[in-house]
């Protein structure tokens, strides 16, 4: 029922559209028709087809520019040639439209003479060769005649100037007219002109140009398509143009042997066979002749294509001339003047003289490109005494055959831009616009939150995509992928968190079993914890470490901080929970448990396959009571050398320590632990990090009560 719905609004809008395309194709005619009434050497065809390419686009004028030349070759035939030229103005308008060039007047002036170029210098040159290098017969033709009687121009120039002259004015015109249309039409019907076909839910301009940023590695796939298409309609083009060309010539050449035997049998008919020989004893001067002359006159006056008409007795050394139209009164042309053989009838001189017919013959010798025919002329006793023959000048053929080839290719060429352009435009709703909105939509898929995920699904279904062919179906695969994934991810992630938890909470219950041993330190995990978040937080906060604190490595240190005793499990019960302080023999047993804790932790690595986040608390385990200075165990690291997680480490376990009773030592006071720590900045610890911890003395004090009462109850 949507769709119904879709293509009905779709019908009924492309309905209007050619309503007011077909205005604008009015316009041109009726522009041009007027200017025709009232005498003014002016076309003013263009109006419309500029207004159609600015408001509507390239399409749209192409349409209106070519329609309007068809229709108006009813008027006069001569325009449907032309049409190439209103194609190549919708298409320069359009153009000069999107760079901003009808936004100010000054900027539409500079247009013009663009225009110009294409209707007249353009323009000229079609005439040129459509009317065989001759002068037109359009509204410049008075201009260029008066310019060519003039001498001082030849047909080209005279031509040329009087069609840019003239072009100049009339582009000048079209462009004010339409500039003025333009500022004139509301935006809101302007983007109602718009001729588009959106195959998906419409692209605002925004998007479009986002889409239109999609990275090619080599040429577009709409860009191959065109090339392609164009290539095969160039092959075409030439292969039916040169067909054409061809056949032309075949049957200008079969039009011409069929004239010029007409007139051949005419003037043979003319020619009374009986007196041929009397002629030649009583010389021009006989009423006969002349009235035999007069007649043959007349055939060559009513024959506009022949350039020769002679009759010629053969004799074996040659012709002797009995009737000369064009020489009668030049050397050689006299009646009995003999004319030599052409090189191109030494081969039919057999048939001649035996008075046979012969096929027409195609020379160029003596006097000129020419196809001759020959008829015989017979007496009463049906013997041949002379031919009569009839000249035509193949140049015509040449001059003519560029004519026909210049209304062909023009004809074509319009075409082929209107056809191109369409393919361009089809291709563009059909097929770019929603591969290129879907890769942007692919592209632009972020997986960092399920916010994020749910958005870039919603983007790709408000596509919309509804080509009904092998594009929707890779739509709706997408959208079912995207989709699928994102509920997968889900999945994944919640499984991830579950195995997170486990994982956190098997180290809380790793390090609980070790805490349980050593009866005096209390919720010493937990607290030293809580330490190590707060730092972390401090740091960050304050800008340092930038390179080192990113989440994945906070997230690391956090979770794995409360390994950093596991070594422990490696220490006698006797000495964790001696009652005293420990003699030098067993401070060496205790210091083992950090290098214990960090072969705990290798040896757990080794059996993890996703053992990354046991790094830091390999480095916390080895070296958190290393010492800034240098005098720390086991391995007497010095500033950076030691980790970032074990410096961290080293100022929450001292400070938690000194805050918390133990069976060898009262709970110190939180200021005197504070004092102690501030004093081992520099020396056992970072002083970065003792700044950090300093700063956030609220927040520790809060941390060291809560766990205090917690610890208490």
């Amino acid at each position: 029922m949507g769709e119904d719905s879709n293509t009905n609004k779709g019908f009924r809008r492309f309905l209007k559209l050619a309503i007011f395309y077909l205005l604008f194709v009015v316009i041109n005619i009726g522009l041009n028709r007027l200017c025709g009434l009232l005498h003014l050497p002016l076309f003013l065809d263009n109006v419309g087809t500029l207004l159609a390419a600015a408001l509507g686009g390239y399409l749209p004028g192409i349409i209106v520019g070519y329609s309007s030349n068809i229709f108006n070759s009813a008027f006069d035939p001569a325009n449907a040639y032309y049409a190439v030229l209103s194609v190549l103005i919708a298409v320069t308008g359009r153009f000069f439209y999107d760079k901003g060039y009808f936004d100010k007047f000054h900027k539409a002036i500079i247009t013009i003479p663009v225009f110009a170029l294409i209707g007249g210098v353009f323009g000229s040159l079609l005439t040129y060769f459509m009317y065989g290098f001759g002068i037109g017969e359009g509204i410049s033709a008075p201009f260029a005649q008066s310019l060519l009687a003039s001498g001082k121009l030849n047909v080209f120039w005279a031509q040329m100037i009087s069609d840019v002259v003239i072009d100049l004015v009339d582009k000048a015109i079209t462009v004010v007219i339409v500039f003025v249309i333009i500022k004139l039409v509301p935006y809101k019907f302007v983007s109602a002109l718009a001729l588009v076909d959106w195959r998906q839910r419409p692209l605002n301009k925004d998007e479009i140009k986002e889409v239109n940023k999609t990275e090619i590695r080599k040429a577009p796939l709409r860009t191959k398509l065109v090339i392609t298409f164009g290539i095969m309609m160039v092959f075409v083009a030439l292969v039916t143009t040169s067909i054409s060309y061809l056949l032309y010539q075949r049957f200008a050449v079969t039009q011409y042997t069929y004239t010029a035997k007409n007139i051949a049998s005419v003037v043979a008919a003319t020619v009374d066979g009986d007196r041929v020989d009397d002629y030649f004893v009583e010389g021009t001067g006989s009423a006969d002749y002349a009235d035999t002359m007069n007649k043959l006159r007349k055939i060559y006056e009513s024959s506009p294509n022949i350039k020769y008409i002679y009759v010629y007795k053969i004799e074996p050394d040659g012709c002797y001339v009995v009737f000369d139209l064009d020489t009668e009164d030049t050397e050689g042309g006299k009646l009995g003047d003999f004319v030599p053989f052409d090189e191109s009838f030494l081969d039919k001189v057999p048939l001649l003289l035996s008075g046979q017919e012969i096929e027409p013959v195609i020379s160029n010798d003596t006097f000129g490109w020419l196809l001759t025919d020959y008829e015989p002329v017979y007496n009463s006793n049906h013997k041949c005494v002379c031919y009569a023959a009839a000249d035509i000048s193949m140049e015509e053929v040449t001059t003519n055959g560029i004519s026909f080839l210049a209304k062909v290719l023009s004809l074509f060429l319009g075409f082929f831009i209107m056809i191109i352009v369409f393919a361009m435009w089809y291709m563009q709703y059909h097929l770019t616009y929603p591969i290129d909105a879907m890769t942007y939509a692919a592209r632009n898929f972020a997986y960092n939150s399920d916010e994020e995920m749910d958005t870039g699904v919603e983007r790709i279904k408000d596509l919309k995509i509804i080509t009904g062919d092998e594009i929707e179906n890779l739509y709706e695969s997408l959208s079912k992928t995207f989709g699928e994934t994102v509920g997968y991810l889900e999945d994944v992630k919640n499984k991830s968190e579950e195995i997170n938890k486990m994982q956190n909470g098997l180290i809380y219950i790793m390090a609980d079993l070790v805490e349980s041993r050593d009866k005096s330190t209390g919720d010493h995990i937990r607290k030293t914890t809580a330490y190590v978040n707060l730092i972390l937080a401090k740091l960050k906060e304050k800008g340092e470490f930038k390179d080192i604190l990113t989440d994945e490595y906070i997230y690391e240190v956090s979770n794995s901080s409360p390994l950093h005793d596991v070594g422990k499990i490696k220490v006698s019960d006797l000495i964790l929970n001696k009652p005293g302080r420990l003699d030098d023999e067993e401070f060496k047993k205790m210091q083992i448990h950090t290098i214990e804790g960090e072969k705990i932790i290798e040896n757990a690595m080794k059996i993890s396959s996703t053992s990354d986040y046991l790094k830091e608390a390999k480095n916390i385990a080895a070296y958190h009571h290393e010492k800034w200075d240098g005098t720390g165990y086991p391995y007497g690291l010095k500033g950076e050398d030691i980790p970032l997680s074990a410096r961290i480490m080293a100022v929450s376990d001292v400070f938690d320590a000194l805050i918390s009773a133990r069976v060898y030592k009262p709970a110190m006071k939180f200021e005197d632990a504070m004092r102690i720590i501030k004093e081992g900045s520099g020396k056992h610890f970072d002083p970065v990090i003792v700044n950090a911890f300093v700063d956030a003395e609220e927040e520790v004090k809060k941390i060291a009560e809560e766990h205090k009462k917690i610890f208490e109850s």
